[in-house]
Protein backbone atom coordinates (compact mmCIF):
# COMPACT_ATOMS: atom_id res chain seq x y z
CA UNK A 1 0.00 0.00 0.00
CA UNK A 2 1.24 3.61 -0.83
CA UNK A 3 1.78 6.63 1.62
CA UNK A 4 -0.26 9.22 -0.54
CA UNK A 5 -0.24 12.82 0.11
CA UNK A 6 -3.45 14.36 -0.43
CA UNK A 7 -3.37 18.38 -1.54
CA UNK A 8 -6.71 19.93 -1.00
CA UNK A 9 -8.06 22.99 -3.20
CA UNK A 10 -10.33 25.96 -2.07
CA UNK A 11 -13.03 24.95 -4.38
CA UNK A 12 -16.84 23.87 -3.65
CA UNK A 13 -16.02 20.54 -4.55
CA UNK A 14 -14.20 20.08 -1.65
CA UNK A 15 -16.78 17.79 0.06
CA UNK A 16 -16.75 15.62 -2.42
CA UNK A 17 -13.03 14.97 -1.93
CA UNK A 18 -14.01 13.87 1.57
CA UNK A 19 -15.70 10.51 -0.19
CA UNK A 20 -12.13 10.09 -2.39
CA UNK A 21 -10.39 9.76 1.03
CA UNK A 22 -12.67 7.72 3.12
CA UNK A 23 -12.20 4.91 -0.64
CA UNK A 24 -8.59 5.54 -0.30
CA UNK A 25 -8.39 4.81 3.20
CA UNK A 26 -10.22 1.32 2.73
CA UNK A 27 -7.93 0.33 0.05
CA UNK A 28 -5.12 0.16 2.50
CA UNK A 29 -3.75 3.70 2.13
CA UNK A 30 -1.74 6.02 4.29
CA UNK A 31 -3.25 9.48 3.81
CA UNK A 32 -1.81 12.35 4.94
CA UNK A 33 -3.92 15.17 4.39
CA UNK A 34 -2.95 19.04 3.48
CA UNK A 35 -5.71 21.14 2.91
CA UNK A 36 -5.21 25.19 1.76
CA UNK A 37 -6.42 27.55 3.88
CA UNK A 38 -9.18 28.40 1.61
CA UNK A 39 -10.40 24.39 1.17
CA UNK A 40 -10.76 24.51 5.37
CA UNK A 41 -13.86 27.19 4.48
CA UNK A 42 -15.65 24.58 3.11
CA UNK A 43 -14.55 21.33 4.73
CA UNK A 44 -12.40 21.89 8.17
CA UNK A 45 -9.95 20.23 10.00
CA UNK A 46 -11.81 17.87 11.98
CA UNK A 47 -13.28 15.78 9.17
CA UNK A 48 -9.70 15.73 7.30
CA UNK A 49 -8.69 13.99 10.57
CA UNK A 50 -11.50 11.28 11.30
CA UNK A 51 -11.09 10.20 7.57
CA UNK A 52 -7.82 9.67 7.43
CA UNK A 53 -6.89 8.64 11.12
CA UNK A 54 -4.02 11.16 10.81
CA UNK A 55 -2.91 14.65 11.72
CA UNK A 56 -3.82 17.46 9.00
CA UNK A 57 -1.11 19.01 8.08
CA UNK A 58 -1.61 23.09 7.15
CA UNK A 59 0.81 25.53 8.05
CA UNK A 60 4.92 25.21 6.76
CA UNK A 61 5.77 26.52 10.66
CA UNK A 62 3.91 23.66 12.45
CA UNK A 63 6.08 21.43 13.64
CA UNK A 64 9.40 23.28 12.24
CA UNK A 65 11.63 20.80 13.29
CA UNK A 66 10.57 18.27 11.10
CA UNK A 67 10.86 20.62 7.72
CA UNK A 68 7.32 19.47 7.18
CA UNK A 69 7.33 20.67 3.78
CA UNK A 70 10.25 18.28 2.94
CA UNK A 71 9.23 15.48 5.10
CA UNK A 72 5.94 15.14 3.85
CA UNK A 73 7.03 15.76 0.09
CA UNK A 74 10.10 13.00 0.00
CA UNK A 75 7.86 10.19 1.63
CA UNK A 76 4.77 10.72 -0.81
CA UNK A 77 4.39 7.88 -3.08
CA UNK A 78 2.13 9.66 -4.57
CA UNK A 79 0.58 13.29 -4.41
CA UNK A 80 -3.04 13.98 -5.23
CA UNK A 81 -4.58 17.24 -5.84
CA UNK A 82 -8.42 17.46 -5.51
CA UNK A 83 -10.01 19.64 -5.97
CA UNK A 84 -6.98 22.00 -7.84
CA UNK A 85 -8.03 25.22 -8.61
CA UNK A 86 -7.38 27.53 -10.87
CA UNK A 87 -5.29 29.64 -8.58
CA UNK A 88 -3.51 25.94 -7.45
CA UNK A 89 -2.68 24.85 -10.54
CA UNK A 90 -1.41 28.73 -11.51
CA UNK A 91 0.98 28.90 -8.53
CA UNK A 92 2.18 25.27 -8.92
CA UNK A 93 2.67 25.98 -12.95
CA UNK A 94 5.06 28.86 -11.49
CA UNK A 95 6.70 27.15 -9.33
CA UNK A 96 5.37 29.21 -5.81
CA UNK A 97 6.28 27.87 -2.38
CA UNK A 98 3.72 30.20 -0.71
CA UNK A 99 2.24 27.66 1.11
CA UNK A 100 2.26 24.14 3.04
CA UNK A 101 0.93 22.42 -0.54
CA UNK A 102 2.51 24.09 -3.04
CA UNK A 103 5.76 23.77 -0.90
CA UNK A 104 5.42 19.86 -1.19
CA UNK A 105 4.91 19.76 -4.64
CA UNK A 106 8.02 21.47 -5.16
CA UNK A 107 9.90 18.38 -3.06
CA UNK A 108 7.82 15.49 -4.20
CA UNK A 109 9.63 12.97 -6.48
CA UNK A 110 6.69 10.72 -7.12
CA UNK A 111 4.06 10.84 -9.61
CA UNK A 112 1.51 14.20 -9.28
CA UNK A 113 -2.10 14.12 -10.11
CA UNK A 114 -4.00 17.02 -10.29
CA UNK A 115 -8.04 16.43 -10.80
CA UNK A 116 -9.45 20.02 -11.61
CA UNK A 117 -12.85 21.72 -10.81
CA UNK A 118 -13.80 25.08 -11.68
CA UNK A 119 -16.36 26.99 -13.99
CA UNK A 120 -15.91 25.77 -17.61
CA UNK A 121 -14.69 29.88 -18.86
CA UNK A 122 -11.52 29.11 -15.95
CA UNK A 123 -10.92 26.03 -17.22
CA UNK A 124 -10.86 27.40 -20.89
CA UNK A 125 -9.01 30.56 -20.34
CA UNK A 126 -5.68 30.73 -21.92
CA UNK A 127 -4.19 31.62 -18.88
CA UNK A 128 -5.44 27.70 -17.31
CA UNK A 129 -4.68 26.22 -20.42
CA UNK A 130 -1.17 27.60 -20.21
CA UNK A 131 -1.04 26.64 -17.23
CA UNK A 132 -2.16 22.72 -17.72
CA UNK A 133 0.31 22.48 -20.24
CA UNK A 134 3.44 23.54 -18.32
CA UNK A 135 2.68 21.11 -15.71
CA UNK A 136 2.03 18.52 -18.11
CA UNK A 137 4.91 19.09 -19.61
CA UNK A 138 6.49 18.72 -16.02
CA UNK A 139 5.38 14.99 -15.83
CA UNK A 140 2.45 15.83 -13.66
CA UNK A 141 -0.69 14.08 -15.06
CA UNK A 142 -3.63 16.75 -14.97
CA UNK A 143 -7.10 14.70 -15.17
CA UNK A 144 -9.43 16.05 -17.60
CA UNK A 145 -12.74 17.74 -15.60
CA UNK A 146 -16.01 16.07 -16.45
CA UNK A 147 -18.90 17.77 -18.28
CA UNK A 148 -22.17 18.18 -16.13
CA UNK A 149 -23.77 20.71 -13.09
CA UNK A 150 -21.70 23.18 -12.35
CA UNK A 151 -22.06 25.40 -8.92
CA UNK A 152 -25.28 27.15 -9.86
CA UNK A 153 -27.21 26.52 -12.24
CA UNK A 154 -24.41 26.23 -14.84
CA UNK A 155 -23.53 23.37 -16.80
CA UNK A 156 -20.36 22.52 -18.69
CA UNK A 157 -17.32 21.01 -18.71
CA UNK A 158 -15.09 21.58 -15.27
CA UNK A 159 -17.15 19.91 -12.93
CA UNK A 160 -15.15 17.28 -10.99
CA UNK A 161 -15.05 13.20 -11.50
CA UNK A 162 -17.12 11.22 -9.60
CA UNK A 163 -15.10 10.08 -6.02
CA UNK A 164 -14.83 6.36 -7.24
CA UNK A 165 -13.50 7.44 -10.18
CA UNK A 166 -10.93 9.44 -9.20
CA UNK A 167 -9.96 6.75 -7.34
CA UNK A 168 -10.20 3.71 -9.81
CA UNK A 169 -7.41 6.73 -11.69
CA UNK A 170 -5.07 7.16 -8.62
CA UNK A 171 -5.30 2.83 -8.47
CA UNK A 172 -4.00 2.82 -12.03
CA UNK A 173 -1.66 5.66 -11.41
CA UNK A 174 -0.06 3.23 -8.66
CA UNK A 175 -0.82 0.31 -10.03
CA UNK A 176 2.50 1.11 -12.54
CA UNK A 177 5.03 1.87 -9.52
CA UNK A 178 5.67 5.05 -9.98
CA UNK A 179 6.13 4.63 -13.71
CA UNK A 180 6.37 7.91 -16.16
CA UNK A 181 3.61 8.93 -17.80
CA UNK A 182 4.69 7.68 -20.84
CA UNK A 183 1.37 8.47 -23.12
CA UNK A 184 2.02 12.43 -22.49
CA UNK A 185 0.97 14.08 -25.77
CA UNK A 186 -0.06 11.47 -27.20
CA UNK A 187 -4.45 11.55 -28.50
CA UNK A 188 -5.83 7.62 -28.35
CA UNK A 189 -8.70 6.30 -29.39
CA UNK A 190 -11.03 3.37 -27.65
CA UNK A 191 -14.31 1.63 -28.48
CA UNK A 192 -16.29 -0.23 -25.56
CA UNK A 193 -19.33 -1.72 -25.67
CA UNK A 194 -21.25 -3.90 -28.16
CA UNK A 195 -23.53 -2.53 -30.66
CA UNK A 196 -26.88 -3.25 -30.86
CA UNK A 197 -28.82 -3.24 -34.50
CA UNK A 198 -32.58 -2.78 -33.56
CA UNK A 199 -35.44 -5.02 -35.66
CA UNK A 200 -38.27 -2.66 -34.11
CA UNK A 201 -38.91 -0.27 -31.22
CA UNK A 202 -38.37 -3.26 -28.81
CA UNK A 203 -35.91 -5.47 -29.56
CA UNK A 204 -32.50 -5.71 -31.33
CA UNK A 205 -29.27 -7.77 -32.44
CA UNK A 206 -26.60 -7.21 -29.81
CA UNK A 207 -23.95 -9.40 -27.49
CA UNK A 208 -23.19 -9.36 -23.99
CA UNK A 209 -20.31 -6.80 -24.06
CA UNK A 210 -20.31 -4.93 -20.68
CA UNK A 211 -17.93 -2.04 -22.16
CA UNK A 212 -15.68 -3.22 -18.44
CA UNK A 213 -12.34 -3.82 -20.85
CA UNK A 214 -12.89 -0.77 -22.96
CA UNK A 215 -13.12 1.73 -19.96
CA UNK A 216 -10.15 -0.19 -18.35
CA UNK A 217 -8.17 0.73 -21.43
CA UNK A 218 -9.52 4.38 -21.05
CA UNK A 219 -8.98 4.72 -17.74
CA UNK A 220 -5.58 3.22 -18.25
CA UNK A 221 -4.36 5.43 -20.96
CA UNK A 222 -5.56 8.72 -19.12
CA UNK A 223 -3.53 7.36 -16.13
CA UNK A 224 -0.44 7.65 -18.74
CA UNK A 225 -0.95 10.86 -19.59
CA UNK A 226 -2.79 10.20 -22.91
CA UNK A 227 -5.79 11.87 -24.50
CA UNK A 228 -8.33 9.47 -24.44
CA UNK A 229 -11.41 9.64 -26.46
CA UNK A 230 -13.95 6.83 -25.58
CA UNK A 231 -16.62 5.71 -27.83
CA UNK A 232 -18.80 3.66 -25.84
CA UNK A 233 -21.92 1.60 -27.15
CA UNK A 234 -24.77 0.90 -25.10
CA UNK A 235 -22.47 1.02 -22.23
CA UNK A 236 -23.58 1.70 -18.27
CA UNK A 237 -20.84 2.12 -16.21
CA UNK A 238 -19.59 5.61 -14.88
CA UNK A 239 -17.94 7.71 -16.76
CA UNK A 240 -14.15 7.17 -16.19
CA UNK A 241 -12.23 10.31 -15.29
CA UNK A 242 -10.33 11.88 -17.78
CA UNK A 243 -11.66 11.22 -20.89
CA UNK A 244 -13.84 12.30 -23.61
CA UNK A 245 -16.84 10.45 -23.77
CA UNK A 246 -18.70 9.42 -27.44
CA UNK A 247 -22.04 7.27 -26.96
CA UNK A 248 -23.34 5.41 -29.65
CA UNK A 249 -25.79 3.05 -30.19
CA UNK A 250 -25.46 0.82 -33.51
CA UNK A 251 -22.67 -0.25 -35.80
CA UNK A 252 -22.96 2.45 -38.35
CA UNK A 253 -23.08 5.09 -35.62
CA UNK A 254 -20.13 3.56 -33.79
CA UNK A 255 -17.91 3.34 -37.48
CA UNK A 256 -19.01 7.09 -37.95
CA UNK A 257 -17.47 7.86 -34.61
CA UNK A 258 -14.18 5.80 -34.75
CA UNK A 259 -13.63 6.87 -37.94
CA UNK A 260 -14.03 11.07 -36.73
CA UNK A 261 -11.77 10.48 -33.63
CA UNK A 262 -8.92 8.41 -35.48
CA UNK A 263 -8.02 11.14 -37.81
CA UNK A 264 -5.95 12.68 -35.56
CA UNK A 265 -4.84 10.01 -33.00
CA UNK A 266 -1.73 8.25 -32.70
CA UNK A 267 -2.92 4.74 -31.57
CA UNK A 268 -6.73 3.30 -32.18
CA UNK A 269 -8.07 0.26 -29.81
CA UNK A 270 -11.07 -1.21 -30.88
CA UNK A 271 -12.29 -3.15 -27.86
CA UNK A 272 -16.25 -2.90 -28.68
CA UNK A 273 -17.85 -5.94 -29.43
CA UNK A 274 -19.60 -5.06 -33.08
CA UNK A 275 -22.69 -6.70 -34.52
CA UNK A 276 -21.52 -8.47 -37.72
CA UNK A 277 -25.19 -8.59 -39.23
CA UNK A 278 -28.00 -5.79 -38.50
CA UNK A 279 -31.44 -6.34 -40.02
CA UNK A 280 -32.34 -5.19 -43.80
CA UNK A 281 -35.61 -3.48 -42.76
CA UNK A 282 -36.68 -2.07 -39.74
CA UNK A 283 -40.15 -2.13 -38.38
CA UNK A 284 -41.97 0.96 -36.98
CA UNK A 285 -44.15 -1.12 -35.04
CA UNK A 286 -43.45 -3.83 -32.64
CA UNK A 287 -43.70 -6.97 -34.88
CA UNK A 288 -46.67 -9.14 -33.17
CA UNK A 289 -47.60 -12.39 -33.22
CA UNK A 290 -49.17 -13.82 -35.66
CA UNK A 291 -52.26 -15.83 -35.25
CA UNK A 292 -50.87 -18.78 -37.53
CA UNK A 293 -48.25 -19.66 -34.85
CA UNK A 294 -45.82 -19.04 -37.65
CA UNK A 295 -41.66 -16.93 -37.14
CA UNK A 296 -41.26 -14.10 -39.21
CA UNK A 297 -38.37 -14.42 -41.39
CA UNK A 298 -35.65 -10.99 -40.73
CA UNK A 299 -33.40 -10.76 -43.66
CA UNK A 300 -29.97 -9.69 -42.29
CA UNK A 301 -27.40 -7.67 -44.66
CA UNK A 302 -23.32 -7.09 -43.03
CA UNK A 303 -22.37 -4.68 -40.81
CA UNK A 304 -19.25 -2.68 -42.12
CA UNK A 305 -15.89 -4.20 -40.87
CA UNK A 306 -14.96 -0.83 -38.50
CA UNK A 307 -11.40 -2.74 -37.76
CA UNK A 308 -10.29 -3.08 -40.99
CA UNK A 309 -11.51 -0.26 -42.30
CA UNK A 310 -9.66 1.82 -39.53
CA UNK A 311 -6.44 -0.56 -40.72
CA UNK A 312 -6.67 0.75 -44.24
CA UNK A 313 -7.13 3.92 -44.37
CA UNK A 314 -4.76 5.28 -41.20
CA UNK A 315 -4.20 9.07 -41.58
CA UNK A 316 -0.50 8.06 -40.72
CA UNK A 317 1.91 5.13 -40.73
CA UNK A 318 3.13 5.59 -38.03
CA UNK A 319 -0.29 5.48 -36.17
CA UNK A 320 -0.90 2.18 -34.31
CA UNK A 321 -4.23 0.22 -34.37
CA UNK A 322 -5.04 -2.24 -32.40
CA UNK A 323 -8.20 -5.19 -32.39
CA UNK A 324 -10.11 -7.42 -30.06
CA UNK A 325 -11.00 -10.76 -31.13
CA UNK A 326 -13.22 -12.79 -28.42
CA UNK A 327 -13.38 -16.42 -30.00
CA UNK A 328 -14.05 -20.15 -29.53
CA UNK A 329 -12.70 -23.01 -30.69
CA UNK A 330 -14.37 -25.41 -33.67
CA UNK A 331 -13.42 -27.85 -35.69
CA UNK A 332 -11.65 -25.73 -38.11
CA UNK A 333 -9.24 -24.34 -35.76
CA UNK A 334 -8.20 -23.36 -32.14
CA UNK A 335 -9.30 -19.73 -30.71
CA UNK A 336 -5.32 -18.66 -31.57
CA UNK A 337 -5.61 -20.25 -34.99
CA UNK A 338 -8.85 -18.18 -35.20
CA UNK A 339 -6.81 -15.20 -33.88
CA UNK A 340 -4.07 -15.40 -36.26
CA UNK A 341 -6.22 -15.57 -39.19
CA UNK A 342 -8.51 -12.36 -38.18
CA UNK A 343 -4.93 -10.77 -37.42
CA UNK A 344 -3.78 -10.93 -41.19
CA UNK A 345 -7.17 -10.16 -42.20
CA UNK A 346 -7.84 -6.73 -40.49
CA UNK A 347 -4.45 -5.80 -40.98
CA UNK A 348 -4.02 -4.08 -37.60
CA UNK A 349 -0.72 -4.14 -35.54
CA UNK A 350 -2.11 -5.91 -32.55
CA UNK A 351 -4.93 -7.98 -32.01
CA UNK A 352 -5.96 -9.27 -28.54
CA UNK A 353 -7.39 -12.55 -28.61
CA UNK A 354 -9.22 -13.88 -25.60
CA UNK A 355 -11.52 -17.16 -25.49
CA UNK A 356 -15.05 -16.16 -24.19
CA UNK A 357 -18.05 -18.69 -22.97
CA UNK A 358 -20.75 -18.69 -20.65
CA UNK A 359 -18.48 -18.04 -17.74
CA UNK A 360 -15.14 -16.13 -18.97
CA UNK A 361 -14.55 -12.65 -21.18
CA UNK A 362 -17.99 -11.20 -21.57
CA UNK A 363 -19.13 -9.54 -18.24
CA UNK A 364 -16.39 -10.40 -16.06
CA UNK A 365 -14.03 -8.22 -14.13
CA UNK A 366 -11.00 -10.48 -14.98
CA UNK A 367 -9.84 -11.20 -18.20
CA UNK A 368 -7.10 -13.50 -19.79
CA UNK A 369 -5.78 -12.87 -23.57
CA UNK A 370 -3.14 -13.49 -25.81
CA UNK A 371 -1.85 -10.40 -28.09
CA UNK A 372 -0.58 -11.33 -31.14
CA UNK A 373 1.36 -8.92 -33.21
CA UNK A 374 1.51 -8.58 -36.50
CA UNK A 375 5.43 -9.08 -36.69
CA UNK A 376 4.93 -12.12 -35.19
CA UNK A 377 4.95 -12.14 -31.39
CA UNK A 378 3.19 -13.08 -29.06
CA UNK A 379 2.40 -11.80 -25.74
CA UNK A 380 0.21 -14.32 -22.96
CA UNK A 381 -1.63 -12.37 -20.13
CA UNK A 382 -2.93 -14.66 -17.90
CA UNK A 383 -6.36 -14.24 -15.65
CA UNK A 384 -6.73 -11.23 -13.65
CA UNK A 385 -8.10 -8.01 -13.76
CA UNK A 386 -8.68 -6.42 -17.08
CA UNK A 387 -6.72 -3.24 -15.78
CA UNK A 388 -3.51 -5.38 -16.09
CA UNK A 389 -4.16 -6.72 -19.31
CA UNK A 390 -5.16 -2.80 -20.69
CA UNK A 391 -1.62 -1.67 -19.10
CA UNK A 392 -0.07 -4.91 -21.18
CA UNK A 393 -1.68 -3.36 -24.46
CA UNK A 394 -0.61 0.10 -24.03
CA UNK A 395 2.93 -1.18 -23.22
CA UNK A 396 2.96 -2.65 -26.63
CA UNK A 397 1.42 0.09 -28.34
CA UNK A 398 3.75 2.33 -26.69
CA UNK A 399 6.83 0.41 -28.19
CA UNK A 400 5.12 0.77 -31.45
CA UNK A 401 4.55 4.65 -31.37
Amino acid sequence: MADIVLGVGGGIAAYKIAEVLRRLTESGHSVTVVPTRSALRFVGEPTWAALSGRPVHTEVFDEVHEVPHVRIGRQADLVLVAPATADLMARAAAGLADDLLTSTLLTTRGPVVYVPAMHTEMWEHPATVANVETLRKRGALVVEPAVGRLTGADTGKGRLPEPADIHAYVTDVLSRGGAGPDLTGRHVVVSAGGTREHLDPVRFLGNRSSGRQGYALARAAAARGARVTLVAANVSLPDPAGVDLVRVGSAAQLFDAMVAAAADADAVVMAAAVADFRPVTYTDTKIKKSADGSSPVIELERTADILAHLSANRPSPAQVVVGFAAETGDATGSVLDHGRAKLAAKGCDLLVVNEVGADRGFESEDNAAVVLGADGSSVTVGTGPKSALAHVVWDLVRDRL
